[in-house]
């Protein structure tokens, strides 16, 4: 077992990981196949205070995009600034590399240990980079993540922290591709997380690379939110306990999973993965997933375990562990069926995460002029929530959202107002707060 090690204090310790499972049902059809939901809260162990305790050090490539749109407004400039901030929070023991791009890529500062002469040359260098052409997103990022592979830190965070104002014009610019490479990057230990600049980036794309990527999107509509951004993601970086978190579940061979929160799954019979990343020290995140089951004997019961595991152990080495969870469905008839009781909790969140996902598909409707499916796509999804919310105060409240906000997708949308819906949406399906950051226990 690996567990979490610092420099000069052998192993952390680590206190109170939560693993909590709960079915919206307990029965299911004899006669027919039924969806159940199944929501898994998971919170991360927390690393005990203490003054002396050295953290694992991280590696990071700060990947800025150069091109000529990146000199309106003072963006450059202040990316600039805002990785020379965020590499003064690094310790010696740390490591970063400075790649900026347009149609060619310069590695400013190739990976080297977070020294003070370092940072110096780092500052220097920058000062003298302006913007200059069109973007090789692809080029760049991959230039990036060669200088975090080239430094591997095993014990560590490797990450790209990828910025850019445009679209990905030059090179690879499919984005299933780009998320492919993400993925495979992340099984070699490299993560990316990006940063979209203003209103002519394509998210969809920056958020397929983070989420395929195994880091975190951020959307910057206001220049000066990306000190904020880009310092909270290297504070996070920081501060992680378990990396690779993964849900992992035993159940039937019959039975189909699918997520409803944005997270990857792989599954083979009798068996599924849920990758939920890395996670820090008392980070929460809860994560939804639609169980279908088959037909079957009354009476006979179709179990599940969910355990979860991370890396570095981290779960298992804390005290006490978080132990797997067993769950079992029995079958029944429909008259059964149709009068059990449901799990509210259950409902509400599977509702949110119903709406977020609706309202980032109005958003992409509503750029292409279907305005009216739009509207409609919130409609549908306000209709099947009142379905179910009888007076439930947190259900009706998310009917009501979500039949207040129809009409403003009913026709043409500002371009900051699609990127600042879907960045909110994007926050909420995924556990993260208004401005992007993890979910902390109280």
């Amino acid at each position: 077992m690996s567990t979490p090690q610092t420099p000069d204090r052998g192993p952390a310790r680590l206190t109170d990981p939560r693993l909590v499972v709960r079915p919206d049902r307990r029965l299911i059809r004899a006669n027919g196949r039924s969806a159940r939901f199944l929501l898994v809260d998971v919170v991360a162990p927390t690393v005990a205070a203490d003054p002396a305790r050295r953290r694992p050090p991280v590696n990071l490539a700060f990947v800025l995009d150069r091109s000529g749109s990146m000199g309106g407004h003072n963006k450059l400039s202040l990316a600039k600034q805002a990785v020379l901030e965020a590499v003064h929070r690094l310790d010696p023991q740390d490591r970063f590399s400075v790649v900026t791009y347009d149609d060619r890529v310069d590695v400013v500062v190739s990976g080297t240990q977070a020294t003070a002469a370092a940072r110096q040359i780092a500052a220097e260098r920058l000062r003298s980079i302006n913007e200059r052409n069109s973007t090789d997103l692809h080029a760049g990022w991959l230039s990036g993540c060669e200088q975090v592979a080239q430094g591997i830190v095993a014990e560590g965070v490797n990450r790209v922290l990828l910025l850019t104002d445009g679209l990905a014009n030059r090179g690879v610019t499919d984005t299933d591709e780009l998320a492919r490479i993400a993925y495979d990057l992340r099984r070699r230990g490299v993560t990316t997380s990006t940063f979209g600049v203003g209103t002519d980036f394509d998210e969809s794309l920056l958020q397929d690379m983070a989420d395929s990527g195994g880091g975190h999107f951020y959307f910057i509509g206001d220049v000066t939110q990306m000190r904020d951004h880009i310092t909270s993601e290297v504070g996070e970086t920081l501060e992680v306990v378990a990396r690779e978190v993964v849900l992992e579940l035993t159940l039937p061979e019959s039975v189909r999973l699918e997520p409803l929160s944005p997270f990857r799954v792989e599954q083979s019979p009798g068996r599924a993965r849920v990758f939920l990343g890395d996670m820090l020290s008392g980070q929460v995140l809860s994560i939804v997933l639609r169980m279908t089951f088959d037909f079957g004997e009354i009476g006979r019961e179709a179990g599940v375990v969910v355990r979860v595991t991370d890396r570095d152990d981290a779960f298992e080495a804390a005290q006490p562990a978080a132990a797997p969870v067993t769950l079992a469905w029995t079958y029944a008839d429909d008259a059964a069926n149709d009068v059990q009781p449901r799990d509210r909790e259950v409902d509400r969140v599977v509702a949110r995460l119903f709406a977020e996902r609706a309202r980032q598909e109005a958003v992409m409707l509503n750029r292409q002029g279907r305005y009216q499916e739009s509207a409609d796509r919130l409609a549908s999804v306000r209709r099947r929530v009142e379905a179910y919310a009888g007076s439930d105060p947190e259900l009706r409240e998310i009917v009501q959202s979500l039949a207040a906000e129809a009409p403003a997708y009913s026709a043409a949308m500002p371009e900051m107002d699609r990127k600042m819906r879907h960045f909110a949406a994007s926050n909420a399906s995924r556990m993260r707060t208004e401005d992007g950051k993890s979910m902390r226990r109280p």
